[in-house]
């Protein structure tokens, strides 16, 4: 008997063992996944939703389930490791990070694919075709599960089922019938009589004072918050009409102290509000007394009452970005006094009456704009508080119209609150100043803007129709030289409305008609028209100088170029007329025309020699100028030939032509050298 080994037959077990591996390995990751789905329920089932049908879990993917150590901490199949922190089966531990497994070459069936067989080896049996590589692999029987399905569309709610709108409505609607309801208390049943004053006053004080404290107990209860805040605001805005009646109805309180309590009874409802942090509580606060408080009384104390619910929210704007309570606390107050003061300017009241108007103004004013500084200053972005502040500014604006036949007041009024204004406009145009006072821009165009309407409103007062365009050209002149320096275009838009508006005035006084009569030339033109002439020149060239430094307007230079030599010609003339009727000599008109049509020559000799100048440096520029030239040239001619040969006479007229002539000929000769000379130019090239 033969004891040696065959070496095929351990080349075999061999192979067979490799194969039983390789088995071993794949039935190994069959029993994760199929665990991992077991017991990890709707969430293995998630797991495979998201990988997808057919495509392989994603590198560090979690399972529900981490790997589950055998009884004495072994792998649980083959050729795994157990990853640190495994646990015994059925202990409940959160989901760890589990590596995902390298595919393993297939042979056939399950085996390696393109796997050596030893020789002799038996082949395994088949057990299905082998999954796409990468693929999960799923045990026999077992499908994938289908992908989820989009539900059903959710019909929308309508708004009245929606939660809490209806309860909302509801106590809107309590707020304001039940204060109804107090205000017919203290005013109504005094008109029939029912009850006397005090037990009116004492049963609106109690009234008001119960409905808080109810609001307050119910508040602190699971879902009494809107009904909570619909009390409380009731109560609150019941006691502030309940002052506002014993202090402007029956006079018992003298009126500071009546705003005094008022002032501390609207104090008392916006800390509740902040303490509730609920803006509804404060604008129904606001609402109910300002809206009633005109049913009590329509005496001017009324300015005063709505003024103490501006300035009691103040505090709540610094700290509160609350924009409805911001708008409901200045309406009213503006509203109301703009009404009195347009009835004061229709009416004419007493000069007290004219007073307290200026007074409740400048506070609304007043109120407005230190709220907003203070408000910005703390949140640049709030606009609501900067079209507030335009919105408070309106009364005060107003109020000169009650001083018509006092021009010094009205100018006095009017200057002080245009250099409040500009000022805190101001700051944003120095850097230094930018940084101290920390004002956003869109509060400083309002600024600006309602500033501009002020000092518009002074220069009227201080003026009469022929000085008035001499005082808007010069705020023209500071607004555009200011517009330059800083290259700010709402500076430069003020600016040029300011210049327009005196432009019309200018026109006003010394229109072409004007200019073409020496009957009315007497009579409208005078030392100040020359003023205003010389000032709308400065206007047309400080105009041109900054619209060359603000960005985005050199395209239209030649627009400006164009407007700016219309303008200029215009005033050039009527300077020169005006010049000749205010030496109050015999033929003063017929020798300012005489000036005129010489300066008419002289400007288009200027405007040609220049494109001349320039025609190869700066070509539209250049044309322009040529063109404006030439135009020019024919209209001092066709001036001298039907206006100055009728009108002129004497010295006059041949001074005229002679001046003319020369510059004609001075131009011709220059135009003839300058193509002369272009044409040499051309030929040597």
């Amino acid at each position: 008997m033969s004891t040696s080994i065959d070496p095929a037959l351990i080349s075999r077990i061999s192979g067979e063992f490799s194969a039983l591996g390789a088995q071993m390995g794949a039935l190994g990751r069959d029993l994760e996944l199929l665990r991992g789905q077991v017991v990890g329920g709707s969430a293995g089932a998630q797991g495979v939703s998201a990988e997808g049908v057919g495509a392989a879990p994603s590198e560090g993917a979690r399972v529900p389930m981490p790997p589950v150590a055998g009884p004495s901490g072994q792998a649980p199949w083959p050729g795994h490791q157990v990853p640190p922190g495994a646990v015994a089966p059925g202990s409940a531990v959160p989901p760890v990070y589990v590596p995902r497994f390298a595919p393993a070459p297939a042979v056939s069936g399950w085996g390696a694919q393109g796997a050596v067989m030893p020789p002799n080896a038996a082949p395994m049996p088949s057990r299905g075709p082998v999954p796409p590589m990468g693929a999960p692999m799923l045990p026999p029987g077992m499908r994938p599960p289908p992908p989820p399905r989009k539900g059903p569309s959710v019909p929308q709610t309508p708004w009245w089922q929606r939660d809490g709108v209806i309860s909302r409505l509801l106590a809107v609607a309590g707020v304001a019938v039940t204060l109804i309801g107090v205000v017919m208390l203290l005013v109504l049943a005094a008109q029939a009589g029912f009850f006397g004053p005090v037990p009116r006053v004492v049963a609106g004080a109690v009234f008001s004072t119960g409905l808080v404290a109810a609001g307050m107990r119910v508040f602190g209860r699971v879902g009494g918050r809107v009904g909570g805040i619909a009390l409380a605001a009731t109560g609150i805005a019941g006691a502030y009409l309940d002052v506002v009646a014993v202090t402007a109805s029956y006079h018992w309180l003298h009126p500071v102290i009546g705003f005094a309590v008022a002032f501390g009874v609207a104090a008392i409802g916006v800390a509740l509000a902040m303490r509730w942090q609920s803006q509804p509580l404060a604008v129904l606060v606001v609402v109910g007394a300002a809206v009633l408080s005109p049913v009590l009384t329509t005496e001017l104390a009324l300015l005063a009452f709505l003024v103490v619910l501006q300035l009691a929210c103040v505090p709540v704007q610094l700290v509160r970005d609350w924009p409805y309570l911001h708008v409901v606390r200045t309406l009213p107050a503006v509203l109301a006094t703009f009404l009195f003061v347009a009835g004061a300017i229709l009416g004419g009241p007493s000069a007290g009456d004219r007073a307290l108007l200026l007074v409740a103004a400048v506070a609304v004013a007043m109120v407005g704009l230190i709220g907003t500084v203070l408000v910005v200053r703390h949140r640049p972005a709030d606009i609501t508080a900067s079209l507030m502040l335009a919105l408070a500014t309106v009364p005060l604006l107003a109020a000169p119209g009650m001083y018509q036949l006092d021009r010094p007041v009205a100018s006095t009024i009017a200057g002080i609150f245009a250099a409040v204004l500009l000022a805190v406009a101001g700051t944003a145009l120095v850097s230094k100043l930018a940084a101290v006072a920390e004002i956003p821009s869109h509060t400083a165009v309002v600024a600006a803007v309602a500033g501009s309407i002020a000092l518009l409103e002074v220069c009227v007062a201080v003026t009469d129709p022929r000085t008035l365009p001499t005082a808007w050209f010069l705020v023209a002149l500071g607004y555009l030289g200011v517009a330059g320096q800083r290259r700010s275009g709402v500076t430069a838009g003020i600016g040029a409305a300011f210049a327009t508006l005196g432009a019309f005035a200018f026109l006003n006084v010394a229109g072409p008609e004007v200019l073409a009569s020496q009957q009315r030339s007497a009579d409208n033109l005078s030392i100040s028209t020359v003023l205003g002439a010389v000032l709308a020149l400065a206007v047309v060239a400080v105009a041109v100088w900054c619209a060359r430094r603000l960005p985005g307007l050199q395209s239209t230079a030649e627009l400006q170029w164009i407007a700016a030599s219309i303008a200029g010609l215009y005033s050039v003339t009527a300077a020169t007329v005006s010049i000749g009727v205010a030496t109050g000599a015999d033929d003063g008109f017929v020798i300012g025309h005489s000036a005129a049509t010489i300066l008419w020559m002289a400007g288009a000799t200027a405007a040609l020699f220049y494109g001349l100048r320039n025609i190869g440096k700066a070509g539209s520029v250049a044309k322009l100028a040529l063109g404006s030239g030439l135009l020019l040239t024919a209209a001092a001619l066709v001036k001298l030939f039907l206006f100055d040969l009728a009108t002129l006479d004497g010295l006059v007229r041949v001074a005229a032509f002679l001046a003319v002539g020369v510059l004609l000929l001075v131009v011709g000769t220059r135009y003839a050298r300058a193509f002369a000379e272009a044409n040499v130019d051309h030929s040597h090239t």
